[in-house]
């Protein structure tokens, strides 16, 4: 059984999700490994003993991490990436920008659902490229009843557009958890804020640039799949 974790970032102009897919023992490898990564924290740094990992607040120096030196926290995130390198299976990133849906449509779907929806295909596909079956895990959001009906219509249905399928390999239903209780949730979190900083934001100091895309190349060999959807004006 592949398991694939969800998580979500985003700003007015976009919303970009992403997934990491492992078996069970890639999870509890994960899971071990930033445990260790906050345990050496609080020993070095004297961080909360229920510190969670989360890339605003690591990269902004907030929450849990609020006066800690850039230098840790960036270490932190360069050790959690470390252990997704070396225990993740794939990593499905996708992405919309807002803005185009808000020109092109006068009532546009709202993004999380059509980037979740691109998601799902795209996890739905790599299950059956792998011969495998997918359990998906998903951050607590808001509408969950919605879309685990929009699931059951797309294991029905089938979804639309470029790429459209029956989502036959996704079993069960959307799961929903917090994130306080999941490390694996909290590792996508840190690869979907990274992801959308490095797409979006132009970085006006050349080190930090260089220190987060020496970050992602800690993950970059996972990346299966990866593309945001720009919408033009009709």
């Amino acid at each position: 059984m592949l398991l694939a974790y969800l998580d979500e970032s985003f700003s007015l102009d976009w919303c970009y999700m992403a997934a990491l897919t492992c078996d069970g023992s890639g999870a509890q490898a994960i899971t071990a490994a930033l445990d260790e990564v906050v345990a050496k924290a609080v020993r070095e740094h004297q961080v909360a003993l229920d510190a969670e990992l989360h890339g605003y607040e690591l990269f902004q120096g907030t929450g849990w991490w609020k006066g800690i030196p850039p230098r840790a926290r960036i270490g932190v995130y360069n050790e959690a990436f470390e252990a997704l390198g070396k225990f993740g299976e794939a990593i499905i990133l996708r992405g919309v920008h807002s803005a185009g849906l808000r020109k092109r449509y006068a009532s546009p779907e709202p993004p999380h659902s059509v980037v979740l929806r691109h998601l799902l295909e795209r996890v739905d596909e790599y299950a059956k490229d792998h011969g495998k079956h997918a359990l998906v895990i998903a951050d607590e959001v808001g509408e969950q009843a919605r879309h685990r009906s929009d699931l059951a219509m797309y294991r029905e249905s089938g979804t639309w557009g470029y790429r459209a399928r029956k989502l036959e390999r996704i079993v069960d239903t959307l799961h929903f958890a917090p994130s306080s209780a999941s490390r694996l949730l909290q590792a996508v979190d840190l690869v979907v804020f990274m992801h959308r900083r490095l797409e979006t934001h132009t970085e006006s100091n050349d080190k930090a640039k260089r220190a987060n895309e020496r970050l992602w190349q800690r993950i970059e060999s996972k990346i299966h799949h990866q593309w945001c959807w720009y919408p033009s004006v009709r």
